[in-house]
């Protein structure tokens, strides 16, 4: 699901900064994904992203906590582009939401089942601090449901309707990425969207 970013800046020195960074950034999100934020070292991410540990506490002094903050943020912009273009397929947001969740189906099973949601996995194991953790999280999944909330307002949905829908959709989404997980099976995603393209399919909308 995940590409690595491309380095920025001038000179070899900028270059090679830039893509340690993007290394440790990058490593950490697929650990995150792997095992969650409390099975993840500092360490394992330094080895995983082929940096010194020296380099992971230049870039992040704030350690363990900074360097995921930094890792679930590039997975949630990650995860709004597949977003973005998967509701992008169909000019019906149904199809287009049904899409989306065989998308993330045939991705988990790819990745043998162990690739699932960074951020949900870091929510849910930070869940009662107040934590910059808790805070990118929220803004992840905020920034998703807007994403289905834009598509279901120039689909013709009204506004109160379109914000409900589209925090039903993640939601949805969400909970059954998990449960495919626990069962590897593609089943849960592919219920979930058709039952969501339905759901969707049940409004009655203004033309537009």
């Amino acid at each position: 699901m995940a590409q690595t970013p491309s380095t920025s800046g001038t000179g070899a020195g900028a270059g090679a900064t830039t893509g340690t960074r993007d290394r440790i950034v990058i490593a950490a999100a697929r650990l995150l994904q792997r095992q969650g934020y409390v099975g993840t070292g500092i360490k394992q991410i330094a080895k995983d992203a082929e940096a010194t540990l020296g380099s992971v506490y230049h870039f992040f002094p704030g350690g363990k906590e900074a360097v995921a903050v930094a890792a679930i943020t590039h997975s949630g912009e990650e995860f709004a582009g597949m977003l973005g273009e998967a509701l992008a397929t169909s000019d019906d947001p149904g199809a287009a939401i049904e899409a989306c969740a065989a998308e993330l189906a045939v991705g988990l099973r790819e990745s043998g089942w162990i690739e699932g949601c960074p951020v949900t996995a870091a929510a849910l194991e930070t869940l009662g601090t107040d934590s910059e953790i808790q805070r990118v999280c929220a803004a992840a999944l905020g920034s998703w449901e807007r994403l289905v909330e834009e598509k279901l307002l120039g689909s013709g949905f009204g506004a109160t309707d379109a914000r409900d829908v589209a925090t039903t959709v993640i939601s949805a989404l969400e909970g059954a990425e998990v449960t495919a997980q626990v069962n590897r099976s593609e089943e849960p995603l592919r219920a979930a969207g058709r039952q969501l393209a339905r759901l969707v399919g049940s409004y009655r909308i203004e033309a537009v």
